[in-house]
């Protein structure tokens, strides 16, 4: 059961492209922030395909080589991964000494489910929306993530401040805003003070909480 967006293969719909383009963030987004190791194939980054084609490998033609024009073509792409793979680096949910494997990983995850109301997730499966509140494992800041799979925007409840925090809620990524402004760093992001945040059609949001001042775990 496939649907690409409406249309299958190639299309000049401006409208299935910006769609497309954000369920490739969406994606990307989901897989660079896992705990574990992300398993990514050249070209992802520039949105390269081989029509479906899995057995590419013996394939002398342009259904295997690099188009380099890609890398012009989806530079909003490219862009996103780069900044999407220094935030990565910086999640901070990999302690800093020793090594864990998976399991132990998320054996000590502290994590939080919700659904548009905080701590009421809907796990049925007719469900298409998700969120989740993540500590990281070095105690330097909470992300919160909001997950829309469904076709109209959604108002997700956002978590209330840790008691004595002094900071707020920053949004780090969007994937439904223009380039730009659907993703930055810590830092940069811009503040959210509302007590809701509307997540787009098919859209991820990611939220940061610096955790200064307060008492790390463990």
């Amino acid at each position: 059961m496939s649907w690409n967006c409406g249309v299958e293969g190639p299309t000049d719909d401006a409208t299935i492209e910006a769609l497309r383009n954000r369920q490739v963030k969406n994606f990307f987004t989901l897989t660079l922030l896992a705990a574990g190791t992300p398993m990514i194939l050249m070209g992802d980054e520039v949105r390269r395909t081989q029509q479906g084609n899995n057995n590419a490998y013996c394939q002398d033609s342009d259904l295997s080589w690099f188009d380099w024009t890609l890398l012009e073509r989806h530079r909003d792409i490219h862009r996103f991964v780069k900044v999407l793979n220094e935030f990565r680096q910086r999640r901070d949910v990999v302690p800093e000494a020793g090594r864990l494997s998976l399991n132990e990983l998320l054996r000590r995850a502290r994590i939080e489910w919700h659904g548009v109301v905080v701590n009421r997730p809907d796990w049925s499966d007719h469900s298409h929306s998700l969120a989740f509140t993540l500590r990281s494992l070095g105690g330097r800041f909470l992300l919160h993530g909001t997950l829309n799979a469904y076709w109209e925007p959604l108002a997700f409840e956002l978590p209330p401040l840790p008691p004595g925090s002094r900071q707020s809620w920053r949004r780090c990524i969007d994937t439904s805003l223009n380039a730009s402004h659907d993703i930055c760093l810590w830092e940069d992001a811009p503040v959210v003070t509302q007590a809701t945040y509307v997540a787009q059609p098919r859209s991820i949001v990611l939220f940061a909480l610096a955790l200064e001042g307060l008492p790390r775990p463990g």
